[in-house]
């Protein structure tokens, strides 16, 4: 019988690229009639999903949050759906509750969702360590890429665009050349168990 928590850990997984593909469907394609049984869903034609582990209270996170929306907007339309997972504990960091996290993709317009990973099941599934923190799965739900945004927080020294890269090779049908990169951040604050 399969493990509570790795079904739950699934459930999460699956329910975040889900989020991505939903917001990445055209409007018109939500609109139409409803989908037939057998008929492939809208929005199931994604060359890869980006995963992205951010929070509200990180100044990493905060640093890259344009360079993400950025990033968004450029590879949405190129078929790669994105997601921010929170999975900081509020009771360990407060401004990374829910009702926060609203309230900061709303002010910052993030192009994509941003949802809270409560149980951390999610975080812990992917391994992520570091806020941000960037899995890049294919169209079979592969990971072609895991690591850093780019190789500095100051934008105007940045020498090397790992997940930029990382976008171009799956979007052009090509190997990620630099599948691992290693990231840097604020601690994921993963509850006390």
């Amino acid at each position: 019988m399969p493990n509570r928590r790795a079904v739950r850990a699934v459930v999460a997984i699956a329910a975040a690229v889900a989020a991505a593909i939903v917001f990445h469907v055209a409007p018109a394609a939500l609109a139409s009639d409803e989908l037939a049984i057998g008929a492939k869903g809208p929005g199931f034609n994604l060359k890869g999903t980006a995963v992205i582990f951010t929070c509200n209270e990180c100044p990493f996170s905060k640093g890259y949050e344009d360079r993400l929306i950025s990033l968004a907007k450029t590879y949405q339309p190129r078929g790669v759906g994105f997601v921010a997972i929170n999975a900081n504990d509020p009771k360990i960091v407060p401004g990374d509750g829910f009702e926060f996290m609203v309230k900061r993709a709303q002010d910052k317009g993030f192009p994509y969702p941003y949802v809270l990973d409560d149980t951390q099941e999610t975080a812990t599934a992917y391994g992520a360590r570091v806020t941000p923190h960037i899995f890049l799965l294919d169209a079979q739900g592969k990971l072609v890429y895991r690591g850093r945004v780019d190789d500095s927080l100051e934008q105007d020294k940045v020498k090397s665009r790992d997940f930029a890269a990382a976008l171009d090779a799956l979007v052009s049908g090509k190997p990620v050349q630099v599948a691992e990169t290693k990231a840097f951040g604020c601690g994921v604050k993963y509850a006390k168990r």
